[in-house]
């Protein structure tokens, strides 16, 4: 994948589609069936999926980190959603949807427009573009229940922009759908080496593409906008448990979303990250692992 290629489609592939996504992590191999709960011990513990889903039922938060062409991902996230739906009231926040079409997403819940106008009138193919049938059951299953869908995302051509020329450079109608300036945190350490990392061995290099700081703006800005979108609905609709649909390298060591929801909403919210269908595990990076039980997972010695 090239770099400009990336920027180009927006900034939501910065993380997951420049390299960190389920080959990128190293440490326990995991079977097939399982999902691993991750506690402060420095060992992975195994539980079933039930015994999963019922620690999920607890939190206020739900993050399922996905690979975003992995159909076995999103079969997982329709089968946590459903759980959950059963256990009490839920909204899903989607990373896939840009703040600009909330009553999109709105409209298409309440009926009043088709699947299809959903697709044409959030501009899914241009602004997202994977194949919306892994989407499409998650989908139509909210519609069916009713249950309230999130546009989280920075607009594309604001991202774009930031990845450009930096966050100083919005000004007027760049600012409508994004955080305060001041609120967008880049300071953390160990999120910018990751994406250090990711951004050398992609092409970050020359005079061809942007700069690094530019580059980790955007990626911030990204993990900002969908924490207040997620926090801004968790203070409007306390009592609704909110689960997120993201690329894993927003939800990896908490250094994305999770850390940022957690700012904003204090330290007695509830969340839970999920990986989902990772082929190896390492404490710090969520707090549960979902193994399909179709996926046909490589070991990692």
């Amino acid at each position: 994948m090239r770099f400009s290629w990336v920027l180009a489609g927006g900034t939501a592939l910065l993380i997951v589609g420049l390299g960190l996504g389920r080959h990128h992590f190293a440490s326990v191999a995991v079977e097939s069936g399982d999902a691993i709960a991750q506690t402060s011990q420095p060992a992975a513990s195994e539980k079933s999926h039930e015994d999963i889903l019922a620690a999920l039922t607890e939190a206020d938060v739900i993050y399922l980190g996905e690979t975003h062409t992995d159909e076995a991902d999103h079969i997982a996230q329709l089968e946590i959603i459903t759980a959950m739906n059963e256990a009490g009231d839920i909204a899903i926040g989607l990373e896939m949807f840009q703040r600009p079409f909330q009553s999109v997403l709105d409209r298409y819940i309440a009926g009043e427009i088709t699947e299809a106008e959903l697709i044409e009138q959030s501009e899914y193919e241009t602004r997202w573009g994977f194949d919306w049938e892994l989407y499409a059951p998650i989908m139509r299953y909210a519609q069916s229940n009713q249950i309230s869908l999130i546009a989280l995302n920075t607009p594309r051509e604001i991202t774009r922009k930031v990845a450009r020329e930096g966050l100083a450079s919005l000004a007027g109608d760049d600012l409508t759908y994004i955080p305060p300036i001041e609120e967008i945190d880049t300071s953390d350490e160990d999120y910018q080496a990751m994406v250090a990392q990711v951004f050398s061995h992609h092409g970050g290099h020359g005079n061809s593409g942007p700069n690094f700081d530019n580059f980790f703006a955007a990626q911030v800005l990204w993990d900002e906008t969908m924490a207040e979108s997620v926090a801004d609905y968790v203070m409007a609709s306390p009592d609704t448990q909110v689960i997120v649909l993201a690329g894993e390298g927003h939800v990896v060591f908490d250094f994305g979303i999770p850390s940022r929801v957690q700012r904003r909403l204090g330290d007695d919210l509830v969340a839970y990250s999920v990986l989902l269908n990772p082929t190896a595990t390492t404490p710090e990076l969520a707090d549960f692992f979902w193994i399909s039980e179709s996926t046909e997972l490589e070991s990692t010695e």
